[in-house]
């Protein structure tokens, strides 16, 4: 049962994170944003899943790790129904925060659960858990798309009842870790590694850059491909909603078929080499226009290791201070992701306002600026892969 929680738990965590792609075009005509605008939202949802992180290990170390598990999952339901019965940007703009820190806690409860669960093989499996997470991120797009056609009584779903009925699939993962017992809340408190020990070792601060800049780099492109492939090359919602099944389709499988080479050639290179692989996909695919597209979709397996593989690290790296090390880190990593969506916003409004903001020139190189930073968010990640290489390579550290 600790198994189909976590499993279920990233089937619907990838689910609530990329059913946006086709809904975000949809919100932001019904509620008349600009890219900027847009950015701006999804910076401040961000900054609801910053909130989640920064008080979740709090809560675990309180009320236990099963307790914060259902809350997290029912949270998440509850913002679906108040999407859903938002008609007005205020109340949408909360439940969408809201779904946010349900998906922060429930982030953190995950990478602990599986921090505490997989002892051996700890690369292999964080990476075939996160698999979960890329199936249902590969199907979420179509699916979404296909549930916001559906007509309930005469009345067609659109983005507000596919947001309740996507968000109402966290019921079963309820059930699951009802019947659940989850290790490690009887550690003593003596035994773990304090939050001041963790804070001195510089590896877990690059950590901090990698994890920052390779999720930007990864949940942007859920955010943003349709966007821009619908604006940019003038494609429909189900052509564009394709390839982005399609990156998650390879994303999942990198994760399924590439995650047991992380514990042979190790943690550190894995990071390294497969975030520039992701960098090198998603700049060729802007150099050479809509022809190398599919190029966006290959990126996608190698920004799927980072995640899981900086949490195998640390869960090896600091055996009894797991729990603090994770919130540290992902909590620094929302900021990130707060700074980052936003960053792409200006940039998209910043290049167009200079090649003219309503020509169709402008609306094109915009969007392929604030892309291009996507890509560049993965090149940064593998350059500080390399710093943390030279640093544990020189202690003998290096995992």
């Amino acid at each position: 049962m600790q198994l189909v929680t976590i499993f279920l738990g990233f089937v619907v965590f990838g689910i609530s994170e990329n059913i946006k792609g086709p809904a975000i075009p949809r919100i932001q005509l019904s509620f008349n944003l600009d890219e900027g605008q847009l950015g701006t939202l999804l910076s401040l949802n961000a900054l609801g899943y910053l909130l989640a992180c920064s008080f979740t290990a709090i809560l675990v170390r309180k009320w236990g790790i099963k307790a914060v598990t259902v809350i997290s999952f029912a949270s998440m339901v509850i913002s679906g129904v108040l999407i859903f019965l938002s008609h007005s940007y205020p109340l949408f703009a909360s439940s969408y925060f809201l779904m946010y820190i349900g998906n922060g806690m429930l982030e953190i409860g995950l990478a602990i659960l599986g921090a505490r669960i997989f002892v051996k093989n700890t690369g292999m499996m964080m990476n075939l858990s996160h698999f979960f997470y890329g199936l249902s991120s590969t199907v979420a797009p179509l699916l979404a798309t296909g549930v916001m056609s559906l007509s309930v009584f005469g009345h067609t779903l659109d983005w507000r009842g596919m947001y309740l009925v996507m968000l109402s699939l966290c019921l079963l993962p309820i059930l699951s870790a009802l019947r659940s017992t989850f290790p490690g809340d009887d550690l003593p408190q003596e035994d773990r590694t304090s939050f001041r020990t963790l804070t001195r070792d510089p590896a877990l601060w690059m950590m901090v850059m990698i994890l920052s800049f390779g999720v930007v780099s990864e949940l942007a492109v859920g955010g943003w491909l349709v966007n821009f492939l619908e604006k940019a090359y003038a494609w429909d919602t189900v052509r564009a909603s394709g390839l982005l099944s399609a990156f998650f389709l390879l994303f999942s499988l990198g994760r399924l078929l590439l995650g047991a080479l992380t514990d042979r050639i190790g943690f550190v290179l894995s990071l390294i080499i497969f975030s520039c692989f992701s960098a090198v996909c998603t700049f060729a695919a802007l150099a050479g226009g809509e022809r190398l597209a599919f190029l966006f979709a290959l990126s996608g397996a190698g920004i799927a290791i980072i995640y899981p593989t900086v949490m195998a690290f640390i869960a090896r790296r600091y055996p009894n201070g797991s729990d603090t090390a994770i919130t540290f880190v992902v909590t620094l990593m929302g900021l990130g992701s707060v700074i980052g969506n936003y960053i792409i916003g200006w940039v998209i409004e910043s290049v167009k306002a200079f090649y003219g903001s309503t020509t169709e020139l402008g609306l094109l190189r915009g969007l392929q600026a604030g892309y291009g930073f996507i890509g560049l968010c993965a090149a940064v990640c593998s350059v500080s892969g390399i710093v943390l290489y030279v640093y544990l390579k020189r202690r003998r550290e290096l995992i």
